[in-house]
Order: structure tokens, then C-alpha cells, then sequence
């Protein structure tokens, strides 16, 4: 006979760890040679060699200087249906600015535990440290934005004109080295629920993309940035753009440093309805979506929780 009380409740130990205000780094200090059952993934969803590819491939890389524009539209047209990532070089935005975005989270995360408890939240305004960075990554995304429309065959303004990557949502990790990284993940396999996403990584590595079914490592660039096709662009494009899952691996090497750019609608379009674009539906392509609103969008993938399915499926016709 099973004793109940024996098993750890893994909502009241999620709860407890929370309530620590101390997050995984915190964790870590305190000397834990053995993960708490919380960060310990269920078998079949550990990491697994026999799953990473082994042929050398590697995430495009695309520069956006100094070359014809419409070499460069072709590139990223590729990449957004083969692959959903790739990594932009020359875009525009200064070491300066990206390092020093990364160092700041690094010392955020460094501070003396009693220090951060002062400033635990989960409050998503934009702070000071990100002002700078934020005005380079504007330009960047206005550009993006062109490229991406430009790559669908459509105008250069057209996904700015649907408003669709007008909000800035970030989320900074910091993943300390992980004790058994066999046992755990530091991010689970997941896509985007954003049009787009922006990504700003150190020189750790981590980074998985899943690539014809296989787990293809993203090589860190000093000055790159890698970006990705979010679920709501493969709907808004009928499947021609594709928002690819992705995850990150725990290692015993760090900490690990990243920023992450979500772009969605703004507040005033949440409950604006969104489906695959007529243009490219122009030669009798049927709709593989139905239109849907972020709102709507958000229910689902809050619901899902982190099992890895794709919200997307919900909404295929």
C-alpha cells in the first residue's frame, strides 16, 4: 500500500520554492548537490543524446548590411519556412548596448538574496536598465517587420500596418549551473506564443531548436541576434512561416544569461481577430486556421501549461 503522505505535493513544494523569493540562484547557493522533485522532468522528456543531431547543421545566419535587400528577403524567407529561426548579424544594434543589457541582468541576479526579495514581482514594465536597449531594438524590429512582409510578398508595411508586433514583452533567465543537468531542463520544449521573438544570448550555448525532428544546437554569436517565428505568425501565414519548438539544456557550466523580446499586439488589439491573410490565400489556398484573437489565444496557452503540444492545434480547421 502506497503511503500518500510520502508523496511530495508538487504544487504546495512549487508554492514553498516561490515563496522563498530566492528563485533557482538562491537554490544553487545554498550548496544543493540533488535537485528538489519540482525541477526533475519525467523520463521520456529528459534530454537524450540519441535525439541531438549529430550532422553538422547550423541555424542560418544573415546579415542585414552592406548587401542587395532582395538577397537578403530571400534569405529570411527561407529560413522562416525551413527552419522558423535564425540568427541576424549587423543589424544595427551595438555591442555596447546588448552586453551591457546581459551584465546588468547578471548583476541583478548576483546581488545578496535579501537585496532581490525587494524587488520581487512579476511586474512586466519596462525598467531603466532596458532604455537604451529598447531604442536600438525598436529600429530592429521596425526592420525585421519590413523584411518578414517583403518575404510573404506583400508590402513592405504590411505586418506593421496590421499592428500585430507593437508591444515589447520581456522575460530575462538567468540559469545557474545545475547540479544534475541529466535529470533536468533549464527551459522546456515549447514555441512561441508571440508574432515574433528577439532573443539577446551570452556565449554559454544551450539553446535547442527542433529541426526534422532532431535537436539542432543554436552556436552562440557575439553580436547576434536570434529570432524566431511565433505561433501567431505561422497562423497569420497559413503555414508558410513556421514557429518552431524549441528548448534549453541545464548544464554544469554558468550561469547562462538571455533576454527574450515577445512581440505582440498592443492592449487595444488583444481582442482583435486575427487569421491567415487574404493575399496569401489569393491563388485558392483554403485556410488552415481560423481567425482567432490573442485573447483567445492566451486562454488556450495558459491552459496547456509546459506538456510541450502546440496551442496551434486548436485552432487548425
Amino acid at each position: 500500500m502506497t503511503n500518500q503522505s510520502a508523496i511530495p505535493d508538487r504544487a504546495q513544494e512549487a508554492i514553498a520554492f516561490d515563496q522563498s523569493k530566492t528563485g533557482v540562484k538562491g537554490l544553487i547557493d545554498s550548496g544543493v548537490a540533488k535537485l528538489p522533485s519540482i525541477f526533475i522532468q519525467p523520463p521520456g522528456s529528459r534530454p537524450d543524446p540519441s535525439d541531438v543531431c549529430t550532422e553538422e547543421l547550423q541555424v542560418p545566419v544573415i546579415s542585414l548590411e552592406g548587401r542587395r535587400r532582395a538577397e537578403v528577403v530571400a534569405e529570411i524567407r527561407e529560413a522562416a519556412e525551413t527552419w522558423g529561426f535564425f540568427q541576424v548579424v549587423n543589424h544595427g544594434v551595438p555591442l555596447s548596448a546588448m552586453s551591457g543589457l546581459l551584465e546588468g541582468i547578471r548583476r541583478f541576479h548576483e546581488q545578496p538574496g535579501e537585496v532581490k526579495k525587494e524587488f520581487y514581482s512579476r511586474d512586466n514594465k519596462v525598467k531603466e536598465a532596458f532604455v537604451e536597449y529598447m531604442s536600438y531594438l525598436s529600429k530592429l524590429r521596425y526592420a525585421l517587420s519590413e523584411l518578414l512582409s517583403e518575404a510573404l510578398g506583400l508590402h513592405s508595411d504590411y505586418l506593421e500596418d496590421i499592428q500585430c508586433m507593437e508591444r515589447h514583452r520581456f522575460v530575462c533567465h538567468y540559469y545557474p549551473p545545475c547540479p544534475q543537468p541529466d535529470l533536468a531542463l533549464g527551459l522546456t520544449r515549447h514555441s512561441d506564443p508571440s508574432f515574433l521573438t528577439i532573443l539577446l544570448q551570452d556565449n554559454i550555448g544551450g539553446l535547442q531548436v527542433l529541426h526534422k525532428d532532431k535537436w539542432v544546437n543554436v552556436t552562440p554569436m557575439e553580436g547576434a541576434f536570434v529570432i524566431n517565428i511565433g505561433d501567431f505568425l505561422q497562423l497569420v501565414t497559413n503555414d508558410k512561416f513556421k514557429s518552431v519548438e524549441h528548448r534549453v539544456l541545464a548544464g554544469t557550466v554558468g550561469p547562462r544569461i538571455s533576454c527574450s523580446c515577445l512581440l505582440f499586439p498592443t492592449e487595444k488589439n488583444h481582442y482583435k481577430v486575427y487569421g491567415p491573410i487574404n493575399e496569401l490565400l489569393a491563388d485558392g489556398t483554403p485556410p488552415r486556421y481560423r481567425a482567432i484573437s490573442p485573447s483567445e489565444y492566451d486562454d488556450k496557452y495558459l491552459a496547456r501549461g509546459l506538456d510541450g503540444s502546440q496551442v496551434l492545434d486548436w485552432f487548425r480547421l
